[in-house]
């Protein structure tokens, strides 16, 4: 038999207001197999808030312990630090070949926006030589030694040769397409103003901008294994 006189109020059945009984009133067995139920899914959902919370604090922590820059196959192409940098394919200072700065993947590379004709360029290349010759064929930690891809804003190529030439610049990656303010590298980079560079990483990600002097050397020194 039934027992009814215990069960909550809220179990009772419902009535609308024509009187017609809604729902019939349930057993005693039946009662504490719902309110078991409801106790079981009530714990399940607190456990799954739980490990949700878990896995976004770990995912936070994990992100910060990597560091700021995004993973290669993340990163964006542009111009800013952390950015992947935009490709460079130009003719070389003899126009028998065009030169990518995709080529030195795997190395770390410094771009070099220059001109014959600027003063602060032709002062600032004794310091690009000499990064050169110190990190060219050091060992790095992750890479497989430094470069120098230098970008030319000039107009005449027998001015940017003897430029070359005179200021020691041996490395290869000489390039421009002798445009003046209109290269087409320039304003791939949004460069409005010279010496301006780049240090991209093995991966092509830019780290570093307008690195002059000693800065150079300071920031490849970060990277360096052995000289």
């Amino acid at each position: 038999m039934e027992r009814w006189d215990f069960l909550p109020e809220r179990t009772w059945p419902r009535v609308s207001k024509s009187g017609m009984i809604l729902a019939k009133r349930p057993t005693t067995f039946a009662y504490f197999r719902t309110m078991q139920f409801r106790t079981l899914m009530s714990k399940m959902r607190v456990i799954t808030v739980a490990a949700v919370a878990l896995l976004a604090i770990y995912g936070f922590s994990s992100r910060l312990d990597s560091g700021s820059s995004p993973a290669p196959g993340d990163a964006k192409v542009g111009t800013n630090i952390g950015d992947k940098a935009p490709e460079l394919a130009f003719m070389n200072a003899d126009s028998t070949k065009v030169l990518k700065l995709s080529e030195l993947k795997g190395k770390y590379v410094l771009i070099d926006f220059w001109a014959s004709w600027c003063r602060p360029c032709r002062m600032e290349n004794p310091n690009v030589v000499s990064a050169y010759a110190k990190y060219n064929t050091a060992k790095f930690k992750d890479g497989k030694g430094f470069e120098v891809f230098s970008m030319s804003l000039d107009r005449s190529r027998q001015a940017w040769q003897q430029a070359i030439a005179q200021d020691g610049l041996k490395w290869k990656y000489h390039v421009s397409d002798l445009k003046f303010w209109q290269s087409q590298g320039a304003q791939l980079y949004g460069v409005n103003s010279i010496p301006m560079s780049f240090l991209v990483d093995p991966n092509g990600i830019i780290i570093a901008k307008n690195l002059r002097g000693m800065a150079l050397h300071q920031e490849l020194d970060k990277h360096v294994k052995a000289l």
